[in-house]
């Protein structure tokens, strides 16, 4: 025997002496499948890649490839990124091939190799490969796991009794470490990344340990497994099949019930140090004990665990406390916000009031404006100024009233609403939470979320909301709710009576610079990789791209723009220059040609084109109604993609408008019924409506009529009646911006209106002068200019 080989050894001997090839074809393992070396591995081949890297390797490569398996063993169309980097290089001992055309083949595995470089991929694998071992000392320590892991794999043979003794008997016959541990490693019911770890472990010791810790896991869990069934062998007859489950699924229930008892003892611990009210200790106490009455393996236990899950770690009690220094919440609100002086002034009205009361109602603010103007970003400022936690809730398309109310715990996977969700993730319950976009929900079969909001949103009840999943009631009214909107006719009458209602309605030019220069500027250099001292932006610069690169009330374009210059200039300070200055003479270089140079108002005076101010969710505009009379019957012509209101105006206006002429000038009442009067308003793409636009369109008919042309230099708002009054208007401010950005520098504006004007920034009413009026001829005579 002494002078003999073994099997084993024989086989290394041979594997050692094998010739392995810098490149080898590859097949990609799945099903959990790893050839480990010094193993001897059945598998089934039958994916094309697979069929052709078989017959390379009969071909080409001496029955030699190179075993690989893949991440997903899900995927039938595997790349290089899909598989492991190491595997191993095996030969083809046997080969058979089945009647659907799949190959049967074992494999011998022989060494451990690693991907260096990818050589072909389409019609199979082809890899370069570096074959990869490690030396090591034969310690005692080494000798003591080899004999450690023979006796516990002989073992678990034995226990599992699905491995023939020939098994055991191969193991006897060699004590190399590196072959006892491949062999028990091929053999082992371990899941695929187990294996691949055990096979990317090079040092033989190590994989010893792993094997030693999986053995003696799996052994345990064998003689758990033979002990709960002599339990039940016991207890049954032979034959009675149903009672032997019955009583081996009691058997199993008994070793793990100490486990749920100390789940339950955990829960009824934390409702107890819990300064829960009353009635949520109640409640919870109620299906704590229903909870102790049920299998824990029942779908209904795992309910109503969630449901405790849920009702202790919600902020019953839990809060921040406000900061109630005025001057330094002010410092904070104007640190982070330029202008806005009336959401400013509310949220310190707040804190003041805050400060003096010890039971103050946490307001529902509304902040409508358009977008870009800063009411999500002011938001996160009145949390900080505050001191508080900030939430968002985005309710821009939602349809479901369960997304505010929760679902009923009958349904399956019942979840509560998103308030109730977004109170547990902040974990106290005076937040500061922004709904965005209250004004974009919408109405399904599935309920109204508007009407559902009506309990949240209204100070009188929300001290005891209701979720649908909780069933009990939870305290919203130390929740300072801040709404979004871009318009108020979209959010209903109901909702839109519990807030209350701060306008941000857009910026002048020279608030946008401050903006501009004192805190979009500096956040975008942090963001581009820039400092102070690499760009310079001029006065005028920074002005003329506001002016000509930007036409919009917020300030979210104005920051694309100039994070396009930031990315320009960053350009430049990489190809190595020190300083880049952004001169008025260069931004063409920098930005290119500005879509807004030239401006919106008319080059000159023309008859029959009158400029009127419009009001849009984005801001204001400003837009020409155009009147052209010609030979026909008296028809009237409507285009530009105008709406219902604005068709009225429209014949509102052609009325008045005779009436006007037949006191003027009897002369030119035919013109009313042998000429057609088309009336248009440019950009017929964009749908426009609204009655503001009645004056604009009786002085275009009444310019057309009498041949007079209309000061190019004066916008015009108002709605008209059929008497010639001029009824007052919305969105005053947006108007008068948009007139401002487009160079207009008269306005006619309705006399009730008047009032709007102490809301308009000292820059605008500096530079356009405002009329006021109260009927359509004080209109004409200021608008209509004497040829």
């Amino acid at each position: 025997m002494d002078n003999k080989k073994s099997i084993i050894d024989k086989f290394i001997d041979e594997s050692s002496k094998e010739i392995i090839p810098n490149d080898l074809p590859v097949i990609a393992t799945r099903a959990k499948l790893v050839i480990f070396p010094n193993s001897i591995l059945p598998m089934l081949i039958g994916r094309k890649k697979s069929i052709k890297a078989l017959e390379e390797s009969l071909e080409k490569y001496n029955n030699l490839l190179f075993f690989v398996s893949q991440k997903d063993i899900e995927l039938e169309e595997p790349t290089i990124d899909d598989l492991y980097k190491v595997g191993t290089v095996g030969r083809i001992v046997q080969i058979a091939k089945l009647p659907d055309g799949e190959y049967k083949i074992l494999v011998e595995g022989l060494k451990r190799a690693e991907i260096k470089k990818v050589l072909e991929d389409k019609e199979m694998f082809r890899f370069e490969i570096k074959t990869i071992e490690r030396k090591y000392k034969t310690t005692k320590i080494l000798e003591a796991l080899v004999r450690k892991v023979k006796t516990l794999f002989e073992k678990y043979i034995n226990l599992t009794k699905k491995f023939p003794q020939e098994a055991i008997m191969v193991l006897e016959d060699t004590n190399d470490p590196e072959v006892i541990s491949d062999l028990i490693a091929s053999v082992l019911p371990l899941e695929l990344e187990e294996k691949q770890e055990l096979l990317e472990e090079l040092h033989p010791k190590k994989r010893l340990e792993l094997e030693l810790e999986i053995l003696t896991r799996e052994i345990e869990l064998l003689e758990i497994e033979e002990v709960l069934e002599s339990k039940v062998k016991e207890k049954i007859e032979k034959g009675q099949k149903e009672y032997y489950l019955r009583e081996k699924l009691k058997a199993i229930q008994e070793e793990l019930s100490g486990e749920a008892d100390d789940e339950l003892k955990d829960i009824r611990e934390k409702i107890e140090e819990l300064e829960l009210p009353e009635y949520v200790k109640d409640k919870a106490v109620h299906e704590l004990g229903r909870l102790e009455k049920m299998s824990p393996y029942s779908p209904e236990a795992s309910v109503v665990r969630t449901y405790l899950d849920w009702i202790i770690n919600l902020p019953w009690n839990e809060k921040t406390e406000d900061r109630l220094n005025i001057k330094e919440a002010e410092e904070i609100l104007n640190k982070n916000h330029y202008g806005l002086k009336e959401p400013k002034e509310r949220i310190l009205e707040f804190l003041a009031v805050r400060k003096l009361s010890d039971k103050p109602k946490s307001p529902i603010l509304c902040f409508v404006g358009a977008p870009g103007v800063g009411k999500t970003s002011l938001g996160k400022s009145v949390a900080e100024a505050l001191g508080r936690k900030f939430g968002r809730i985005s309710l821009g398309g939602m349809r479901d009233e369960a997304e505010i109310r929760g679902h009923r715990r009958t349904y399956v996977g019942a979840m509560p609403g998103r308030i109730i969700q977004l109170m547990k993730k902040l974990k106290v319950k005076n937040p500061v939470i922004v709904l965005d976009e209250i004004d974009k929900m919408g109405i399904s079969y599935q309920g109204d979320p508007a009407a559902a909001l009506l309990e949240v949103l209204d100070p009188e009840q929300n001290n005891s909301f209701v979720d649908h999943y909780l069933e009990i009631p939870f305290d919203l009214s130390e929740v300072i709710f801040i709404t979004t909107s871009n318009v108020l006719h979209t959010i209903p009458d109901a909702l839109r009576d519990r807030m209350e209602i701060i306008e941000i309605p857009g910026y002048t030019d020279a608030e946008k610079y401050y903006i501009a220069k004192d805190y979009i500027i500096s956040k975008l250099l942090n963001e581009h990789g820039l400092n102070k001292k690499q760009i310079k932006i001029n006065k005028q610069a920074l002005l003329k791209i506001i002016s000509e690169y930007t036409r919009e009330a917020g300030v979210r374009s104005l920051e694309r723009v100039l994070a396009k210059l930031m990315r320009k200039v960053a350009l430049k300070i990489a190809e190595g220059e020190e300083k880049v200055i952004v001169k008025v003479n260069n931004i063409k270089d920098f930005l290119g040609t500005p879509p807004y140079f030239r401006p919106s108002k008319l080059e000159a005076p023309e008859i029959g084109v009158a400029t009127g101010m419009a009001w849009t969710a984005y801001g204001g505009e400003i837009l020409q109604v155009e009147t052209l009379i010609t030979s026909g019957k008296g028809k009237i012509i409507l285009t530009g993609k105008l709406g219902d209101v604005m068709k009225e105006s429209a014949q509102i206006s052609l009325t008045l408008s005779k009436a006007i002429i037949e006191e003027k000038d009897k002369t030119l009442l035919d013109k009313f019924e042998k000429c057609d009067f088309h009336i248009h308003v440019p950009e017929g793409a964009v749908p426009k409506d609204g009655p503001s636009a009645g004056v604009t369109i009786t002085s275009s008919v009444i310019s057309a009529i009498l041949k007079k042309p209309i000061n190019n230099e004066i916008a015009m708002t108002g709605e008209i009646t059929l008497k010639g009054k001029v009824l007052p208007v919305g969105g005053i401010k947006e108007k008068l911006l948009s007139a401002y950005r487009s160079g207009i520098k008269e306005v006619i504006i309705p006399k009730d209106n008047e009032r709007d004007l102490e809301k308009i920034p000292e820059e605008i009413l500096s530079k356009i002068k405002i009329n006021t009026v109260r009927n359509i001829k004080e209109v004409l005579r200021i608008a209509l200019m004497e040829e």
